[in-house]
């Protein structure tokens, strides 16, 4: 029975309809009223059919008041993360500290190189993730005196300015599968962020979990400290299988894909309380 030691969260995972605005943004207030933890939108800055997630995020800020705010992951390749650490830490203290950064390497690389972003090779796409939350962590930090100076091959800073402070110490989650991203995750992240449905079986958890805790002692990290997330799909959403991802496989976020206002009020009302009680019942009788 896998206990990265985190609370247990749920979310949703919203489709940024640009078709229907106002209907996005009414399934985030939805989702917050519905008593969950955390709203999220995927982040495709090449596809017309989607609105831009920044914007998107600030908007819903301004219109909830508790629920935690993420793209579900942004886009590197397309988002500068000198730019992203100054967006980020802009919203997290324009909403009180609601904040968290979800980070992908790159996917669908014409749609990226169409809108002139960089085409990389699974080797360059870790190796720029890596640069990227150096930068901005390194951004973030007010503590140090000093501008940034990062000499990367993929993200250079010279001499440039620290801040805004974040309004807490925002969590940088990463969306990867492959064996090189985990270990990266291990070494650097706050969390894994995979969707079940591009997983091949749920040993695939089991293996992400074990490559992830490995490259954490092998930096000197408490693999616990590393929250495990999942995207769930609607339809396997239920409180027996919900119970089983987060005894067996260490999952303490979990996040229902929909865009239904009814799933989403019956997610947070009824069966994130069940799976907390459960889940909670089972570890108490484990110790």
């Amino acid at each position: 029975m896998p206990d990265y030691g985190a609370d247990l969260r749920f979310g949703a995972f919203l489709t940024p309809s640009a078709a229907d605005p106002e209907g996005t943004v009414a399934l985030a207030v939805a989702t917050e009223r519905a008593g969950l933890d955390l709203v999220t939108f995927q982040d495709h800055p090449y596809q017309p059919r989607f609105l831009d997630a920044w914007t998107l995020l600030s908007y819903v800020a301004a219109r909830t008041t508790t629920v935690g705010l993420s793209a579900n992951v942004h886009s590197l390749p397309l988002r500068p993360p000198a730019v992203l650490a100054r967006a980020a830490a802009s919203l997290d203290r324009l909403s009180g500290g609601r904040v968290a950064l979800g980070l992908g390497a790159g996917a669908f690389w014409d749609a990226i190189a169409a809108m002139g972003g960089e085409r990389r090779s699974p080797g360059e796409a870790v190796q720029a993730l890596e640069e990227a939350v150096l930068l901005i962590r390194d951004l973030w930090n007010t503590d140090e005196r000093g501008g940034v100076f990062r000499d990367g091959r993929f993200y250079r800073a010279h001499g440039a300015k620290r801040g805004p402070r974040p309004a807490h110490e925002i969590p940088i989650w990463i969306g990867a599968l492959r064996p090189r991203m985990l270990r990266l995750i291990g070494r650097m992240g706050d969390g894994w962020l995979p969707s079940l449905a591009r997983l091949d079986s749920l040993d695939d958890l089991r293996t992400g979990n074990r490559i992830i805790d490995e490259a954490a002692v092998e930096s000197g990290r408490d693999p616990a400290a590393i929250r495990r997330l999942l995207n769930v799909p609607a339809e396997v959403a239920d409180v027996d299988s919900m119970v089983s991802l987060a005894l067996e496989y260490g999952i303490s976020t979990l996040i229902v894909a929909t865009d239904d206002e009814d799933t989403i009020r019956r997610f947070g009302e009824e069966l994130a309380p069940a799976v907390r009680a459960a889940v909670a019942a089972e570890r108490r009788r484990a110790r």
